[in-house]
């Protein structure tokens, strides 16, 4: 490594659990594209309470983190915790990366960021609706906030807890088309697009969230997921002939948006798909 005797930038995660993430492997990449060294450590907090998360937070301008990315289950968690919010993540109220700047913490959501851009990637720059998504979770808020940027796409979204799915309904009154669903079969009925925000279908679980009855070939299915990346659903969406989109894409690109958050560097985007391929083939095996 030919970067000199500069300190490593310091990255990490908070999660749990969280042994299968991409994102070391990724923003490690990414750092060394760019000419920086960076360590990103993985911060694995099952059960982690208020305080603990405090705790954790309160270390990381002390020790020297420049930021942290947070997944499940302490996107929504970790709000009150932050000295400040970005728009973004004010809208959807969860946070996938925290930047720590002259001591404070500050919130963003570039999951919102990086599945809009997935998804045009994946299926040009008007996907077809109506949209059902599943899960008004972390990262369903996400995806319901960039789906919301589409303009005239209608999103039904469905959850296990339909005060969850109301209260983002409520978030997004007047800036997107979203109806509530009671149930998944009437979210997908008619729809065209179908997205799981939810982490069923995430290895060890085997399940998923949209009975396989429902999908058919002219459907475009997506899926957070990325452990593995051929869930049940998207393998079953793919072998139907439907079109398909798989987590790879989103993590990706949520990535590449917090790394240029941490760093105020642009990565490109091969060196953090290369670093996710190296990363997820050997599970894929």
């Amino acid at each position: 490594m030919a970067h000199g005797h500069a300190r490593p930038i310091l990255l990490g995660l908070i999660g749990a659990p969280i042994a299968h993430s991409a994102s070391p492997a990724m923003h490690e990449a990414a750092a060394e594209a760019v000419g920086l060294t960076a360590h990103y450590q993985l911060i694995d907090l099952p059960g982690a309470d208020a305080a603990q998360l405090r705790a954790v937070l309160g270390a990381l301008a002390p020790i020297g983190f420049a930021g942290v990315n947070v997944t499940f289950p302490y996107k929504e968690a970790i709000l009150p915790l932050l000295d400040a919010l970005s728009p973004g993540a004010r809208a959807v109220s969860a946070v996938n990366t925290i930047v720590v700047r002259d001591g404070r913490l500050i919130g963003h959501n570039t999951d919102t960021t990086g599945f809009a851009r997935a998804l045009v990637q994946a299926f040009g720059p008007q996907p077809d609706g109506p949209v059902a998504l599943v899960g008004a979770g972390g990262v369903g808020k996400a995806v319901a906030v960039a789906l919301a940027q589409f303009p005239g796409l209608e999103v039904r979204l469905v959850d296990a807890d339909p005060a969850k799915a109301a209260a983002v309904a409520a978030a997004l009154d007047g800036h997107a088309s979203l109806r509530v669903c009671r149930r998944i079969e009437e979210a997908v009925e008619g729809a065209r697009g179908i997205v799981n925000g939810t982490p069923v279908g995430m290895l060890p679980d085997r399940g998923t969230p949209v009975p396989f009855g429902l999908l058919h070939p002219g459907m475009w299915v997506a899926d957070a997921v990325y452990s593995p990346l051929w869930t049940p659903l998207l393998t079953e969406a793919a072998r139907i002939g439907a079109r398909t989109m798989t987590g790879r894409e989103l993590a990706i690109h949520q990535a590449l948006d917090a790394f240029a958050l941490f760093t105020g560097r642009a990565a490109p985007a091969s060196a953090m798909e290369q670093a996710f391929d190296r990363a997820v083939a050997p599970r894929a095996a």
